[in-house]
């Protein structure tokens, strides 16, 4: 509605000001509203911790330093999905654990990176990843997509390549068909896990109305860089693809099964968040670990606390539920 100054200005005679528009209660201003992008400071927070063992508080001590939850980083990333949910449309994931999609093609100018894998310049293997080509129609390979990125689909595209917007990523690429999973334009991603690298720590946020409310703070040990076996967990945002109550792991370097994993939850290639592993010929689970926190130590996962771990497996829902890597 617009509004008009009553009153007379000192040059304005009261026959003029008789004269002056008044307010109309049924006038509608039809201009088209200018959605506006949400930032980090835009997103709400509250807590309401529904898995309080090993609570921490949001500031720590670990050893002679301080370790905390980093919340502006976690909500710049939930601002990238509240406004990605905005536009609407329909949404996808890139797919393709242990190649299962094809290899994908050598990208130009790739590296050969230390553990003898062909990455792109932007640090992301070939194996396991999705193949992003130009738009412009010259079928030209331009990078690679993690498997679990997100992305938008504009169109309801049956062609082999389709063209994809990115969430998890900038920008848009064409992507052969049969590297993406498309969700439909049903999905609304409520749900939040967020993985801190830095401070080895790990919460939960589900969103409640106008606010995204905070259900457990907890130490995590997440993937160190250790060629030729172990990754460092990436950075990103990552779609929750599957769930696994035992997630079975191979004895390095052989297809030996070594042990499981308890109630795991994959979010890109082999990465899981999921309770401290259970070395054969044990069979039991283990809850807790004296290394979760601590430093960076397992193949690529994020380690819990087991009933830590249930808890993120009952709850997060394929489809609803994100993974947000922060370091």
């Amino acid at each position: 509605m617009i509004s008009f100054t009553i009153g007379c200005k000192p040059d304005q005679s009261s026959d003029d000001q008789l004269l002056a528009p008044t307010p109309d209660s049924t006038f509608v201003d039809n201009r088209e509203e200018i959605k506006k992008e949400l930032t980090g400071d835009d997103i709400l927070l509250e807590k309401n911790i529904r898995y309080d063992k090993y609570l921490l508080d949001d500031e720590y001590p670990y050893k002679d330093t301080t370790r905390y939850f980093q919340w502006e980083k976690i909500k710049e990333q939930i601002a990238v999905i509240e406004n990605a949910m905005a536009e609407g449309g329909n949404w996808g994931v890139l797919s393709n654990y242990r190649n299962m999609n094809k290899e994908a093609p050598t990208v130009a100018d790739f590296v050969r990176n230390e553990y003898k894998r062909v990455s792109d310049q932007f640090g992301v293997e070939r194996y396991q990843s999705a193949p992003l080509y130009s738009v412009d129609g010259d079928t030209t390979l331009l990078r690679y997509g993690r498997d679990g990125w997100i992305v938008r689909l504009p169109e309801n595209d049956t062609t082999e390549m389709v063209r994809v917007k990115g969430v998890s990523f900038v920008g848009e690429f064409l992507v052969p068909k049969r590297y993406i999973i498309s969700w439909g334009d049903s999905v609304r991603f409520d749900k939040v896990i967020a993985v801190d690298v830095t401070n080895q720590n790990i919460a939960t946020l589900e969103k409640k109305g106008n606010s995204w409310h905070i259900l457990s703070m907890n130490h995590a040990t997440t993937g160190v860089h250790k060629p030729p076996y172990a990754q460092e967990t990436p950075t990103g945002i990552f779609a929750v693809q599957e769930k696994k109550e035992k997630m079975f792991y191979l004895r390095d370097g052989t297809s030996e099964i070594a042990g499981f994993a308890p109630y795991a939850t994959r979010f890109t290639n082999g990465a899981y968040v999921h309770g401290v592993p259970t070395q054969y010929p044990n069979k039991s689970i283990i809850e807790s670990s004296p290394t979760l926190g601590t430093t960076p130590r397992s193949h690529m996962c994020v380690r819990n606390a087991s009933s830590h771990s249930k808890f993120v497996f009952d709850w997060a829902t394929v489809k609803e539920s994100v993974v947000i890597v922060i370091d």
